[in-house]
């Protein structure tokens, strides 16, 4: 059958199982959205208030549902709009696809109206992207950008379709599958290396697992579990990986790196063998990365090959897919391995968790914020789905909540994007509508994106937002105090709040201002009850540190867990 080239993106999309598109319309995406009204409901589209807002929110969906998210903006100021939410999802190897309008192919390079270089501009933060120019690719087009976006690595695809390609006709034939001659994951790890890396774990004296976000991606978390109990070696987190663990099993030292706990960072750090389970060597978890693991030889599993070796130098690498390495190591690991040759390291550890366990000073006269993340996972259900912001509330969150699954925390943590947030909790409440969705913020942080109010609203999306108000842009602050000698230089908004329940209240939503630890858990438990976008604007303790905390470019080993460590 014969359609255009806007028809031919809307029937692709549902052909790859779409069901929801974030989106916001303009001038040369235009085509596209009046083919859109024409499909009569067979494809849903949120229209987001801003075009970051867009990409966060389908981040979000791709996030919690492990699908792929799908997001429409216009050209020029629309897809510069969009990068910060691209950029986003790059970093934390999330699959997106983002369709891009773009002036007619005549007019490209000719300064046109709304024209940027949109392939140029996005190709540094893309797994892959395309400038469409003949009507006759583009179905074959956007089948390879879903097949790249969540194959391997995954990561978003950028398709830029310019306006006279939208209106161009051709043949609907959609491929079946997709085959690339100079593009081919590796997904089962060789058996040699595999092999070689068993060995080592079963000779170390003091292992400790690593675990990263590509167990989570890779849906090995079962694996991971069982492997960890069989051993009995104990495991450390990324912040893309909290939940992979319970945050309750025994062998959990917690997250690891620059607000990890001490007992993670002193495993890392003491460590003869880590084994990496899709975890990358980031700068935030190695510390000064001369000092880092001396000690140990390393098995680096990670699904794309640039990673391995490229921070630390790796003993045993092994390239595949988490989930797959793992289901070949097992049994090989079962067999030989005694849980009781560990049993002086687990002491050693179990030892450091109970000096300098992760703690704060409570108190009934200021609310402190870990009180707040704290009680939230007392008071919501186990199924339950946190997203963040970037900042203080973002590692307390990390450290404080009660995380029993993979995909329950959605954070930006490559990036450390400010208002990621709120529209990647609403992303997620569209994907999973039967299950609680609560964003943690600060009162920086929720600004950059609350204009998603109407959003929710409108689609009926209930995210409840707890801003945790301290009146700073906070995780600034704290390094102001410890490394600027106190010189709070731009980050006091004291005098520039908003008043959050006005605020949401004018746009649909619902506010909350709480002082008292018992008007938190009532706000918290209304909210949960009223099915509206809610706030809960909670005044918290306004000097409030996260700690433990290793000092930029210092070793893992040099934390500084208390106040009077400063």
């Amino acid at each position: 059958m014969e359609m255009n080239g806007a028809r031919i993106v809307i029937e692709s999309l549902i052909k790859e199982g779409v069901d929801t598109v974030f989106g916001y319309p303009g001038g040369a995406i235009m085509n596209v959205y009046d083919e859109l009204y024409k499909a009569s409901g067979k494809l849903k589209h949120i229209l987001a208030k801003h075009e970051q807002g867009a990409v966060h929110m389908a981040d979000g969906y791709a996030r919690s549902s492990g699908k792929v998210g799908v997001a429409f903006v216009t050209s020029g100021p629309g897809i510069t709009n969009a990068v910060t939410g691209i950029a986003t999802a790059y970093t934390d190897s999330v699959p997106l696809i983002v369709i891009s309008g773009q002036v007619p192919t005549f007019a490209i390079g000719t300064d046109a109206f709304q024209e940027v270089d949109a392939v140029g501009i996005t190709r540094p933060i893309t797994k892959h992207n395309f400038l469409v120019k003949d009507v006759k690719d583009l179905a074959y087009i956007i089948k390879e950008a879903f097949y790249l976006a969540k194959s391997g690595r995954p990561g978003p695809v950028h398709i830029d379709l310019p306006k006279d390609v939208t209106v161009g006709k051709t043949k609907f034939n959609y491929p079946e599958k997709i085959e690339l001659k100079t593009y081919k994951p590796t997904y089962k790890g060789n058996k040699r290396a595999i092999k070689r890396a068993a060995e080592a774990i079963i000779k170390a004296k003091r292992p400790v697992f690593y675990i990263g976000g590509g167990s989570v991606l890779s849906g090995a978390y079962q694996l991971v579990r069982e492997l960890v109990k069989i051993t009995q070696i104990p495991a450390v987190e990324t912040l893309m990986a909290r939940g992979v663990l319970r945050y309750d099993d025994p062998l959990l030292l917690g997250m690891v790196g620059m607000h990890g706990t001490y007992a993670a960072n002193m495993a890392m750090n003491d460590a003869d063998l880590i084994i990496s389970l899709g975890a990358r060597f980031d700068d935030r978890v190695t510390g000064k990365l001369d000092e880092f693991a001396k000690n140990a030889d390393i098995v680096h599993i990670d699904i794309d090959p640039s990673q391995i070796g490229k921070v630390v130098e790796t003993k045993y690498p092994i390239v595949g897919d988490v989930k797959l390495v793992l289901e070949e190591m097992l049994p090989l690991i079962v067999e030989k391995v005694d849980p009781k040759r560990y049993e002086e390291w687990r002491k050693i550890l179990n030892r450091y968790k109970e000096l300098y366990p992760l703690t704060y000073s409570d108190s009934d006269e200021v609310i402190k914020p870990q009180w707040v993340i704290e009680k939230t996972g007392e008071i919501l259900p186990e199924d339950a789905i946190i997203t963040t912001d970037v900042g203080q509330h973002q590692m307390w969150t990390a450290q404080f909540y009660p995380f029993t699954y993979p995909r329950q925390l959605i954070t930006s943590g490559g990036l450390g994007t400010m208002g990621f947030g709120f529209p990647a909790a609403l992303g997620a409440k569209k994907a999973n509508p039967n299950r609680v969705v609560v964003n943690f913020s600060g009162d920086g942080s929720i600004m950059m994106n609350i204009q998603e109010v109407l959003t929710g609203y409108r689609y009926n999306l209930p995210v409840i937002n707890i801003i945790l108000n301290n009146n700073y842009l906070g995780m600034v602050r704290q390094w102001q105090t410890m490394f600027y000698e106190d010189r709070l230089s731009e980050t006091d908004l004291s005098d520039v709040q908003p008043d959050f329940v006005k605020l949401a209240e004018s746009m649909g939503g619902i506010g909350y201002r709480v002082s008292k630890k018992e008007d938190f858990v009532k706000a918290l438990e209304d909210a949960l009850n009223q099915n509206k976008v809610a706030f809960i604007d909670v005044q918290v303790d306004r000097r409030e540190d996260v700690l433990p905390m290793v000092p930029p470019n210092s070793p893992l080993k040099n934390m500084l867990i208390f106040k009077e460590d400063k």
